[in-house]
């Protein structure tokens, strides 16, 4: 079975750059979104053999997330069920025989790390209900998590080390979150690899000269191990500030 996941950054916009021919290509059965930055109705996407499901933030061209899949799982769940964290159209849960399929836009602390406490609480929140989802059956999660984990996940750790995706806080946070039984699958077959990026500025030239942050991810519940086949990070792919990312498991 093969996941994609990809933060579009406008899904309107990545349409006019490519991204159906890439969606085409890929064949994924499971193929996730962030950053779609649409309500419904403002795009009608012909995705042949595929259910559609889409979670819209209350703000307009906002954040945003949606699930394309063969097949049609047995339950959806939009947010996490906390008013709070709702907003904003961040998570959507797909329930299939033997595992959940998440994904996550999570949000940015933000210039001057004005959201840093709220991103603090959104990450305790967001673990205890993919906790709780875990207690019934695995739970594969990706998207945009909005960190670098380690400073082989950044080009420029020191430079960077108070700013907003790569505060002492934030790594942290994804540190409990692996600590609690999840594999980086990424890093599962590549841990020593370094200048693997998902995401580059626009800015500088940042992404021909690969100046960039590995900010997306496929985490999976510890028992999914031996299911693992293969990790991918699809630098080539344009049309976002953020390329897609593959999962193939068993």
């Amino acid at each position: 079975m093969k996941l994609i996941s990809w933060n579009v950054n406008g899904i309107r916009a990545c349409v006019k750059k490519g991204f159906l021919d890439f969606f085409k290509e890929i064949d994924a059965d499971i193929f996730c979104i962030q950053e779609s930055k649409l309500q419904e109705g403002q795009i009608d996407l012909d995705l042949e053999g595929y259910h559609q499901y889409w979670n819209y933030a209350v703000k307009k061209g906002y954040s945003g997330t949606a699930i394309f899949t063969k097949k049609e799982p047995l339950s959806t769940v939009y947010g996490m069920g906390i008013e709070e964290h709702d907003q904003e159209g961040r998570v959507i849960t797909l329930e299939y025989e033997d595992f959940y399929v998440m994904t996550i836009y999570t949000p940015n602390s933000q210039r001057g790390l004005m959201r840093l406490e709220y991103r603090m609480k959104w990450e305790d929140d967001l673990r205890a209900y993919i906790k709780g989802l875990e207690e019934n059956k695995p739970v594969i999660m990706c998207g945009d998590l909005n960190v670098a984990h380690q400073e082989i996940d950044i080009k420029n750790p020191k430079a960077n080390r108070k700013n907003a995706g790569f505060t002492d806080e934030e790594r942290g946070k994804m540190t409990e979150f692996i600590e609690a039984g999840f594999i980086d699958t990424y890093r599962h077959f590549y841990p020593d690899q370094d200048g693997s990026y998902t995401w580059w500025s626009y800015r500088f030239n940042a992404r021909a000269n690969n100046v960039g942050w590995r900010l997306d991810y496929f985490n999976v519940s510890e028992s999914l191990k031996p299911r693992i086949i293969s990790a991918h990070i699809h630098s080539e792919v344009l049309g976002s500030d953020h390329c897609p990312i593959e999962l193939v498991i068993e």
